[in-house]
Parts: structure tokens; C-alpha cells; sequence
């Protein structure tokens, strides 16, 4: 039965009166809130938890080329193409999750690493935060996709990836947040 926590809680100029944990599973947990907010009104407010972090891998080889994985999205009903990317337990660090999601859906190790960029998904509904990292010096091995996951694999040049992403074939937004960012980084770095 969901217990209602009814401590009221200042969250910046929100009030929380009441919390009610209505669905939880292995990744997510949403509660409903009874809230006061910042106009002095009385609401609800729904909000997703997510118990892991989001993580996402610009792998990039000597040539300028990256890779993209795509899979069926069951929330969208639709393909979806983007990065390596995954869910990375909090017991890890971001680089540990990173590293494993690579090789996973990739099948790519890398003897460089770094992270740039931390984002929030969808902040008017959810706590997640997501780490992007670019990765070079790559070396080939085996993916070792989830079994339930059912994933193609396709090396592109970075800049048919960025096209990807302005045209709408790539709508993922980490996917697009992180091309865009690893486009503009490497042009200034020209």
C-alpha cells in the first residue's frame, strides 16, 4: 500500500505538503505531490524519480568518425537511432558506467576519456541527470548487448551524425545535445 509522507518541505519558493509514492520499479519511482506554489496556490505536482543516471559516449576514431546504435523505443512505438548510451547505477561512477555501456551496445573500448557535458532530461517532471563523454583512441571487441535489447550498430562520420541530428533523423535529446556539443568543440579547437 503507498505510504503518504505529509512533512511539509520548502523546495526553493515550492511548498510540499504531501508526497505519495503512487508506482515504483527496478528504475523509476512516481509520486504524486500535494503542493502549495510559488503564486501562494494550492496543486498537485507529479514527478519521476530515476534511480540510475543517465549516461550517453561520443566514441570518435582518428578519422572523425562515430558510431550510433539504434533499437526499437517501446515508449515512442518508433526506431530510434543515437548514441552509445545507458543507464548508469549510482553505485558506479560515470566513467565505470560509461565505459561498460560502450563496450555493451558498441563493442568499443577507449583509452581516452572525457566527459562534457552533465544535463537534466526532462526537468519539469523528473530528477534524472545525464553525463555525456566523448571517448577516443578506440579499439574493436565484441558488444555485449542486454538481453533485452536488440541493437544495430553504424560507423558514420561525426558530421553525418551532426546532419542526423539537425534533420530529425536523430530526436533523442542526449543524442542531439552531445553531437551538437562534440561538432562545436571540435570546430573551435581548429
Amino acid at each position: 500500500m503507498p505510504h503518504k509522507d505529509r512533512q511539509t518541505v520548502q523546495i526553493g519558493p515550492w511548498r510540499r505538503l504531501a508526497s505519495e509514492c503512487r508506482y515504483q520499479n527496478p528504475w523509476i519511482a512516481v509520486h504524486h505531490d500535494d503542493v502549495i506554489t510559488p503564486a501562494g496556490t494550492r496543486g498537485i505536482y507529479g514527478r519521476i524519480h530515476f534511480k540510475n543516471r543517465a549516461i550517453g559516449i561520443v566514441p570518435l576514431d582518428d578519422d572523425g568518425n562515430t558510431w550510433l546504435v539504434g533499437q526499437y523505443r517501446y515508449a515512442l512505438d518508433a526506431w530510434s537511432w543515437e548514441i552509445p548510451m545507458g543507464g548508469g547505477p549510482f553505485d558506479k561512477t560515470p566513467l565505470e558506467a560509461a565505459q561498460a555501456e560502450l563496450r555493451e551496445e558498441a563493442g568499443l573500448l577507449a583509452d581516452n576519456w572525457r566527459m562534457i557535458q552533465t544535463l537534466h532530461t526532462s526537468n519539469s517532471v523528473t530528477d534524472e541527470i545525464g553525463h555525456v563523454f566523448v571517448a577516443t583512441s578506440l579499439r574493436q571487441v565484441q558488444a555485449d548487448p542486454e538481453p533485452t535489447e536488440d541493437i544495430s550498430i553504424r560507423k558514420l562520420a561525426l558530421s553525418e551524425a551532426v546532419e542526423w541530428a539537425m534533420d530529425g533523423r536523430i530526436t533523442d535529446a542526449i543524442s542531439v545535445a552531445a553531437l551538437l556539443k562534440v561538432s562545436l568543440m571540435r570546430q573551435s579547437s581548429r
